[in-house]
């Protein structure tokens, strides 16, 4: 496949207050990474985390760390792409379908 996704999710080390009692923004990007690798492979997939708090420097992500904060997201939030699929709880269907849209197939 030619096709390069991304998938950022934006979190933060303490647990947002909604979520009490759901696993931490760190935990739920490393069992979102490790689902997605076991249902579609790794080729063309790129992940990545960004601490809502300290964000890079960069303007696309300081921005979106800002809208977190300010709009209240129950965050994690989980993107594909610039799509928001996910927040606070996300579920893999909704990642998956987000996924199988831009063209990726389950493996056999």
């Amino acid at each position: 496949m030619d096709r390069t996704v991304q998938i950022t999710v934006y979190g933060a080390e303490q647990i947002c207050a909604s979520c009490v009692n759901l696993p931490g923004s760190r935990e739920t990007f490393e069992w979102i990474q490790a689902a997605i690798s076991r249902k579609f492979g790794e080729e063309g997939i790129m992940y990545q985390y960004i601490d809502i708090f300290s964000p890079p420097e960069d303007d696309q992500h300081q921005k979106f760390a800002r809208r977190v904060i300010e709009e209240d997201l129950f965050y994690p939030v989980v993107l594909v792409d610039d799509e928001i699929v996910g927040e606070g709880n996300p579920k893999l269907k909704a990642i998956y379908r987000a996924l199988e849209e831009k063209g990726f197939e389950p493996v056999a």
